[in-house]
């Protein structure tokens, strides 16, 4: 999704809560929205089925709610003004009850929301290559990263753009993980877009031609006196090489330094973060995950790689899930320098069962903790050090690293430790 930082960026809105990370197969989850990795975690199961009361499950369909269904289906059936869709009222039931856990990350996916949920493992799919994140609180829409040569940089998309429409759709009026089917499509057909852009006047209408695209994850370069800085914009299945590739390309270039910007990313695969810590941190304990048995899953680095180089993480209230596991190890090992704002606190991971008829249900199955024990959900990660974002160029102009005062003071600081 993300291309080498050749590309030109606008100064960057680090304002929201919610990206449009999405996940895959039977999965842990630890975006904010989604993505995975290949593991199942069993817990106890409801069981729709009327009288049902093994041990450690819950009878949903007693009689009395099937009365209450009957009833209101009796009522939609003879008073709703069109013919009803039973299919559609069937997957209301479904979602509804996932709804009645009050849980933000459980939910039923349709076999296309479910199709549509599976993009990111792979980090491939048919659209128009921008990445978008959503305010939990307003629902706005707003686009984070245009990526080089998609077609959204063709039909004049940028970063900070707020999307308004998507054909006759208002972007604030579903879940980000729901719009972003109404813009991926078919190569070759075209979506219509109505966005905010600040200092115009009006709405710009876009046309946007889908095409098939890679979504590179990594973005990197070397900064002044040595210093290499890569941007992680999520963890997906490629991450990790394309971690290794910018580590690589930066040593040749003569890197003694590094910065890692997880501002604003959301998230991603379980395997992603720490096969990158396993890459970064000396042999120990990465994270670990333990559901509510107290079944626990550990994730290790070996002592066979390792940096051995000073470090900075930039981190921000939108760096969550994956992201924190990575902040959160680098801090328990006293490995690096933390910069910037609290984390999200997105310290729970999701799992994906895949069902019969193409569809699935999403869980939070599980917490998880840093090495040192401690879960981070509802508080997140405070840095080392505390520093507001203030790009110090014009917000019009192309975004600059050396105007970005959190990345000046990562330099500040890995300049003192060479």
């Amino acid at each position: 999704m993300h291309m080498e930082f050749e590309t030109e960026k606008k100064a960057k809105n680090k304002g929201f809560a919610k990206g449009v990370i999405t996940g895959v197969f039977s999965t842990i989850i630890i975006g904010i929205t989604a993505l995975s990795i290949f593991i199942n975690v069993m817990g106890n199961s409801l069981v729709l089925s009327p009288g049902a009361d093994s041990k450690g499950s819950q009878t949903i369909l007693s009689s009395e709610v099937q009365k209450k269904i009957n009833e209101l289906t009796g009522y939609i059936n003879l008073y709703f003004y069109e013919e009803a869709d039973t299919k559609a009222l069937a997957e209301g039931l479904y979602s509804g009850l996932l709804e009645g856990l009050g849980d933000t990350y459980s939910q039923y996916y349709t076999a296309n929301e479910y199709a549509d949920l599976q993009i990111s493992a792979t980090q491939n799919y048919c659209g128009i290559g921008a990445a978008m994140l959503q305010d939990i609180d307003t629902m706005q829409v707003t686009v984070s990263h245009v990526y080089e040569g998609s077609p959204a940089e063709a039909a004049g998309l940028k970063d900070g753009d707020i999307l308004v429409m998507v054909e006759d759709i208002e972007a604030i009026s579903m879940e980000l993980s729901e719009l972003v089917t109404y813009i991926r499509g078919e190569e070759g057909t075209v979506v219509h877009l109505q966005v905010y852009r600040e200092g115009e006047s009006d709405y710009i209408e876009l046309d946007v031609t889908r095409a098939n695209i890679d979504l590179p994850t990594i973005e990197h370069k070397l900064l002044k006196d040595h210093i290499g800085y890569i941007q992680i914009l999520d963890f997906g299945a490629p991450t990790h090489e394309q971690f290794m590739a910018a580590v690589e390309d930066l040593k040749q270039q003569g890197m003694e330094g590094m910065i890692i910007d997880v501002r604003d990313n959301p998230g991603g695969m379980v395997t992603a973060v720490t096969e990158i810590l396993d890459s970064i941190l000396p042999e120990g304990l990465t994270v670990y995950i333990q559901d509510k048995y107290g079944k626990r899953q550990e994730f290790f680095s070996d002592a066979e790689n390792y940096m051995d180089l000073p470090m900075a993480v930039l981190v921000n209230g939108n760096s969550a899930s994956a992201s924190e596991i990575l902040a959160g190890a680098i801090r328990d090992y006293e490995y690096g320098t933390l910069i910037g704002t609290n984390t999200y606190g997105k310290g729970i991971v999701q799992t994906v069962y895949p069902l019969d008829e193409g569809d699935a249900v999403k869980l939070t199955t599980a917490k998880y903790f840093t090495p040192n024990g401690e879960n981070i959900h509802g508080t997140g990660i405070a840095p080392d050090i505390e520093l507001e974002y203030e790009y110090q160029g014009e917000m019009t102009d192309t975004y600059d690293e050396m105007q970005d005062n959190q990345i000046l003071k990562a330099i500040e600081v890995l300049e003192s430790e060479l």
